[in-house]
């Protein structure tokens, strides 16, 4: 409803393909200045010439950005062990060595 308001009706064929091209144009650059953050960062750098590629390269965009901050968690999870100055075996602190188990 709204696209038939935007685009003028026309019986002429070229002139309802600029109308038409007009309109993607507008929807394309109005999606571009929605995107926050680096999606919409990427979308400018890319350029991209259809809406399709722009929700393509934004949903890619996203996906890398949930991987990244994921694999950033994991590392974060599995290095949280501190290490004490004096020790110099590097062990973790409140961990014991093997001899110290024995004992």
């Amino acid at each position: 409803m709204l696209a038939q308001r935007i685009t003028c009706q026309s019986d002429d064929p070229v002139a309802h393909g600029v109308y038409r091209e007009n309109a993607e144009r507008m929807l394309l650059a109005s999606y571009v200045v929605g995107l926050i953050d680096v999606t919409g960062r990427q979308i400018l750098y890319a350029s991209p010439v259809s809406v399709q590629e722009a929700i393509r390269i934004a949903v890619s965009v996203q996906e890398s950005e949930k991987q990244e901050k994921f694999n950033n968690s994991f590392y974060a999870r599995h290095d949280r062990r501190t290490y004490s100055e004096s020790d110099k075996s590097r062990h973790a602190v409140g961990s014991r060595t093997a001899s110290q188990a024995e004992v």
